[in-house]
């Protein structure tokens, strides 16, 4: 049969022309055009075999280089028989091709199906970030994107099954291998075949089709002509927030990553669109080089021209009534002027006393006024995240390093390391609560006890439960001042002020980060594994498991306070008065000892207060075992105890009075040989302190293994493995029940029984 040739470029179907021929390419190469995307047919392959159950073409196809085309008409499906008897020698080029393009359309599917979803949490997430950020900085103008509230996550209704494409896969090897001669004799399983594959064809291009315009409904919530779009909107925030806000680096990678979105899906370029990014790209160079500028002033060890009378900036910044900012800035100057600003004497106690509140009401100012203000400066950034005030106070090289640091302090951590700054944003959107005061009153028990005294009206009280900005003042006037003296250190030296005087090492190495507080609590966990785990109900699963007790692990909010310190501080060991959350303690950002040695403490002391909430009233009654109830009845009567010698009666002793007679201080001293020494192999404790913390606080499997041969922990390990076996085999059982019901073996369980055989096993 003669060939057509087409040349290069050439339409050879168009989308809705009648179907009435199929064509063979004997040379050349043809391009298939659908929404969104296209493939390649050559040598071997066929024109519309995909299409044959179809009145219409659905795909376009063009030549791509000057093509050989030899037609086979077709009226319809039923043709394929004639057509396969009359051209039985062809007919398998015929199969072998619309087995591949099925394939080709199904793997294209998949990729857009990815796309949908990839982009659909792209758009949430900005919208959710554009929310946040248009809420900090107190963005009048909404967010209005048209029918944005209707749009959800993407699910086809004309999805093709994803194991057609295995299944056409295995017809192409049968077609193509030595078995094809007795398949093709078998004309009506070919025709069969084929017919259903043009329909699963036909299938997946429907699913294209909707991927495709969901693909263009997304993205123009990105990019739109009209400009009422996403990236107009953060181009908007950016402008309001300048080149030095610690957002405008976030912005800014948000707004490129849209660019992208777009360049990858639009299907032509948009003129107007084109230009707005192109406006865009120029800011975006202005502001590097703004920030360019002040990194190479840095890095020349000059001082950056924006914290030249940081002072003033912070005092213009409060807004505050002139005569606070004229006894404040006083007070600075004459603390600037102390030849000793950490003196004793009574005139430097006064003043650094004075400072103390007036601080405060400065950090409460500002930090209100950042969460409607679009461009905070630099030295007020540099207020709330260091407590600094000055420049000549801080010391240049000081100044230099807090300048480097704040770019790398522009958004919270998400490993639970909060700079208090971002700890008060968190509050404040929601989502953290409020800390408990020095009575231990959480704030809803604040705002209930003012409903009782009936100093405030239920209106005013429901205002109070849902105001965001009284959440956050609660925290400054209860948990702030207390925590941020106590962790400075020295309490009769306390000033908040950043002062180069107080940095007693560099500030580099006393710098707290996520890497060193994850450092910390590994070295701890390492020995004592169970640490931060609670015991709770599964109530993912409850109606398998019942009241199954499972162990849930909750590391503690790590929340650095604005100044140079040498003390840690545990603060609370759940938050208000749910059992399963996170502790707090507090570092200052600035550490000037070692974190781990000061993290070991915190966990002590973390271990005993949890204990007694746990235990209530009975914490320290012995006929209830517990932790604190063991090691009380051990220190109150040790010396009727025929367990220690001498000695270690009078070690205990000395002990105790090094911890002021503080049961919970001396159990903490223990605590951390446990973690240092005997977790390493190097006794240390005595034989009931021992016991206790073993029982309470075990090791793992890999340290139970290493001192297996030690007479000292022989007996308590073989307890420990008769116990943990029971366990063991309890957890089994319910294993097994639970695989022959409808609820199968949760994950919770098998995840208990690796806590369990992690601890135990030898």
């Amino acid at each position: 049969m003669a060939g057509i040739v087409i040349e290069k470029g050439k339409s050879i179907h168009q989308n809705g022309q009648p179907f009435n021929s199929l064509q063979l390419i004997t040379a050349g190469q043809v391009v298939v055009s659908f929404p969104g995307g296209n493939y390649l047919l050559g040598k071997g392959d066929v024109v519309g075999i995909c299409e044959i159950c179809s009145e219409i073409h659905f795909l376009d196809y063009s030549a791509s280089e000057n093509t050989t085309l030899v037609s086979y008409p077709l009226a319809n499906p039923d043709g394929l028989y004639d057509l396969f008897r009359k051209y039985a020698d062809i007919s398998r080029f015929f199969l072998l091709s619309a087995f591949r393009q099925f394939n080709l359309l199904l793997q294209h599917s998949q990729v857009a199906e990815m796309n949908c979803s990839n982009m659909y949490q792209m758009l949430s997430r900005d919208i959710a970030e554009y929310q946040m950020l248009a809420n900090r900085y107190r963005i009048n103008r909404p967010l209005v994107l048209k029918d944005a509230e209707d749009m959800s996550a993407y699910l086809s209704d004309e999805a093709a099954d994803l194991w057609l494409g295995s299944y056409y896969q295995g017809f192409y090897q049968l077609y193509a291998g030595e078995e094809y001669k007795a398949l093709m004799s078998k004309i009506a399983v070919s025709v069969g075949t084929l017919r259903k594959c043009s329909l699963d064809f036909r299938k997946t291009y429907l699913s294209i089709e909707e991927q495709d315009q969901y693909l263009k409904q997304t993205l123009s919530y990105f990019f739109d002509e009209s400009g009422a779009d996403l990236f107009d909107h953060y181009y908007t925030m950016l402008c309001k927030l300048g080149a030095d806000s610690t957002d405008t680096h976030q912005i800014l990678e948000r707004m490129e990553q849209m660019i992208i979105l777009y360049r990858n899906n639009a299907d032509t370029d948009c003129a107007h669109i084109e230009e707005r990014i192109e406006v865009f790209h120029r800011m975006k160079g202005q502001y590097l080089n703004i920030q360019d500028q002040m990194m190479e002033q840095i890095a020349e060890g000059e001082l950056p021209e924006e914290l030249i009378n940081s002072m003033n900036t912070i005092l213009e910044y409060a807004k505050m009534p002139s005569e606070f900012l004229l006894n404040f800035k006083e007070l600075v100057q004459k603390y600037k002027r102390l030849s000793d600003i950490n003196s004793s004497d009574e005139n430097a106690y006064a003043l650094r006393k004075a400072l103390i509140p007036a601080f405060l009401e400065l950090y409460e100012a500002v930090f209100k006024n950042t969460l409607h203000d679009f461009m905070p400066p630099l030295p007020v950034m540099l207020f709330l995240y260091f407590g600094y005030i000055d420049e000549e106070l801080a010391g240049t090289e000081n100044c230099i390093y807090l300048c480097q640091l704040s770019q790398k302090l522009n958004k919270p951590s998400d490993t639970g390391v909060y700079t208090f700054y971002h700890w008060l944003l968190a509050i404040y959107n929601g989502m953290k609560e409020p800390s408990r005061n020095e009575f231990d009153q959480d704030y809803n028990e604040y705002i209930h006890k003012k409903k009782i005294t009936g100093h405030y009206t239920d209106a005013e009280i429901n205002a109070m439960l849902k105001d965001p900005w009284e959440r956050v003042a609660y925290e400054l006037h209860n948990m702030f001042p207390s925590v941020n003296k106590m962790t400075f250190g020295r309490i009769t030296t306390y000033c908040p002020l950043f002062s180069k005087d107080n940095v007693l090492k560099k500030l580099d190495d006393s710098l707290v980060t996520s890497a060193k507080i994850g450092d910390a609590l590994d070295t701890i966990r390492r020995v004592d594994f169970s640490a931060f785990y609670r015991e709770s109900l599964d109530y993912e699963n409850i109606d398998a498991m019942g009241k199954e007790q499972i162990h849930l692990e909750f590391l503690p909010d790590v929340i650095l306070m604005p100044n140079v310190g040498i003390h840690g501080v545990m603060w609370q060991e759940i938050e208000g008065k749910k059992r399963n959350s996170n502790g707090r303690m507090m570092y200052s950002i600035f550490h000037m000892e070692d974190v781990t040695t000061t993290m070991i403490h915190l966990t002590g002391e973390f271990r005993w207060e949890m204990c007694k909430r746990v235990q209530g009233a009975r914490w320290n009654d012995i006929s209830e075992l517990s932790l604190t109830s063991e090691y009380f009845d051990y220190v109150q009567f040790y010396r009727k105890n025929h367990d220690l010698s001498a000695e270690a009666k009078d070690k205990v002793g000395i002990a105790l009075k090094r911890a002021k007679n503080s049961f919970k201080e001396m159990f903490i001293r223990d605590y951390q040989i446990w973690i240092l020494f005997e977790g390493n192999g190097a006794p240390r404790l005595n034989k009931v302190a021992r016991r206790i913390l073993f029982t309470h606080c075990p090791f793992p499997a890999d340290i139970d293994s290493t001192l297996s041969n030690n007479p000292l922990y022989s007996e308590l390990l073989h307890r420990k493995k008769v116990k943990t076996a029971t366990r063991l085999h309890h957890l089994e059982m319910l294993a097994k029940k639970l695989s022959s019901t409808k609820y199968g073996i949760p994950q919770t369980l098998k995840d208990e029984m690796d806590f369990v055989e992690f601890g135990n096993k030898m």
